[in-house]
Parts: C-alpha cells; sequence; structure tokens
C-alpha cells in the first residue's frame, strides 16, 4: 500500500496517462466525479491531485470547463544566429525566424523616454538613472503570447541614431539601422537565467500557474562600448533556444536542432 498521500496517487496515475499518452496535450480530463470514482477519493482529494499537476504546467483549468492536458507548441529560437547580419533577414530577426519556421509573427511596440535601473547601467555602463531610451516589443507567434523584448540604448545615441526614439517598428531592425550609421555591433554577451514570472508577466504572456519564464540579456558592442541592452522574457513551456557554436559539418541533418 503507498504511503504517499491519497492526492499525490491520484497526480501521480494521471501524469503517467498523460506521459503514455492516454490524455493527449489539449484533451480534456475526465470529470471531477469521474476520477473520484476511479481512485475512491473525495472532490476535495481529486482537487488537491489536479491542482498539484497545474502547479508543475502539465494541465490547465477553465472555469465551467474542467481541466485539460496542456499544448506545448515549441518555438525552436537559434540565438547564435539571432540579429546576425551575415544571415539573410527580410525585416527583424524575430519576424524573419518566426516567418521561416513556418509560423506567423506579430508585435506591438511602446517607445519611451526613462531612466537606467541598476541592471541596466552597469551593462550600459551609464549612471543609474540616466535617460535612456526604451524600445519594448510585445510579441505574438500564431496569435500565441511568445515573449516581451525591452531594450534599453543609451542617452548618447539618441542624437546619433534619432529613429530609436520614434514609435512603431523600425522596418530593418534597429541593429542593421544602427549599422547603416556606422555604429555596428560586432560583438554581444548573454545571460540566461530562470524564475517564475512576476504578475504584469503572467498578464502579459498568458502564463498559467507553475510555467516559469526564461530571461535572455543580451548586451551589444561596438568596438568602443555597449550600445544597447535588451532584457527579452519569454514563455517557459513554449520555447527552446539553441546555439550553434564552431564547425558542425558532422552534425547529422536529422539531429534535433
Amino acid at each position: 500500500m503507498s504511503k504517499q498521500p491519497k492526492y499525490r496517487q491520484v497526480a501521480d496515475a494521471l501524469r503517467r496517462d498523460i506521459d503514455i499518452g492516454t490524455y493527449v496535450p489539449g484533451a480534456r480530463l475526465p470529470s471531477e466525479s469521474e476520477l473520484m470514482a476511479r481512485f475512491d477519493a473525495s472532490r476535495n482529494t481529486v482537487r488537491a491531485g489536479l491542482n498539484l499537476l497545474v502547479s508543475e504546467g502539465l494541465i490547465s483549468s477553465s472555469q465551467g470547463l474542467g481541466y485539460e492536458v496542456r499544448k506545448h507548441e515549441v518555438f525552436v529560437l537559434n540565438a547564435s544566429r539571432f540579429e546576425n547580419l551575415n544571415f539573410p533577414q527580410n525585416g527583424d530577426a524575430y519576424s524573419t525566424d518566426v516567418t521561416n519556421a513556418g509560423r506567423r509573427p506579430h508585435q506591438t511596440f511602446r517607445v519611451e523616454l526613462t531612466t537606467a535601473p541598476e541592471y541596466i547601467g552597469q551593462r550600459l555602463k551609464v549612471d543609474v538613472g540616466s535617460r535612456t531610451v526604451l524600445r519594448f516589443c510585445h510579441r505574438f507567434v500564431d496569435d500565441v503570447p511568445w515573449s516581451t523584448q525591452a531594450t534599453h540604448y543609451p542617452e548618447w545615441l539618441i542624437k546619433e541614431a534619432p529613429r530609436l526614439t520614434e514609435p512603431g517598428d523600425i522596418a530593418e531592425g534597429t541593429t542593421r539601422y544602427l549599422t547603416s550609421l556606422g555604429i555596428e555591433q560586432i560583438g554581444y554577451a548573454d545571460e540566461i537565467s530562470t524564475r517564475m514570472p512576476t504578475p504584469d508577466e503572467a498578464r502579459l504572456l498568458e502564463i498559467g500557474a507553475g510555467v516559469p519564464v526564461l530571461l535572455w540579456t543580451r548586451t551589444g558592442y561596438s568596438n568602443e562600448m555597449p550600445i544597447r541592452c535588451t532584457v527579452t522574457t519569454l514563455r517557459g513551456d513554449l520555447n527552446r533556444m539553441n546555439y550553434e557554436i564552431g564547425d558542425l559539418s558532422a552534425r547529422d541533418e536529422n539531429e534535433p536542432q
């Protein structure tokens, strides 16, 4: 006889059902009454087991519609090619990558003059509280919230690149725009971390309980100084990042990429 609490037994059995494909992504689970009969358990016990799976990001609940297995239509982002001007682009890197994957991009913009928080000041080598241009994108893949991207540019760049302050998209992408002005990004440093979302992030990205966010911070450098810092916040359940470094000629074309 299992020593685990009954609600964990319920969760473990349903988790196994999901793993072996009894309930595929998008499928609805049996009703609470059906699960009560299956496990000879009270409604509160069944709900506790279901809520555990919700917190793990395996299932989601909708009022009046019961529980369903989460769909995970993962978008693969090749971070080593993102914004690399040696690769062909039709517009900015995000639109190009999403379109090339056979999916549909959509994004909204907000541009404002703001002040640099500490983590931005450290990376841009400017004083905390100094003025920066913030370009904020809310991005979607096939109408599903995919990420938010907040890019800070230092104040000195505004005079040299005035379009950075214009509302809306820069069609060719900001990296190409700056390069056309002789301000070339010749290198970048990436930092990657995970955490649970803030309430605002959960709202913007429509993240359910138990789903973390992936934080991707990229600081871009000219040959003299940092020129921008971008923090991309991605849904942890719908994204995978790849890097390709060095000669990969020995890799089989059917290997995961």
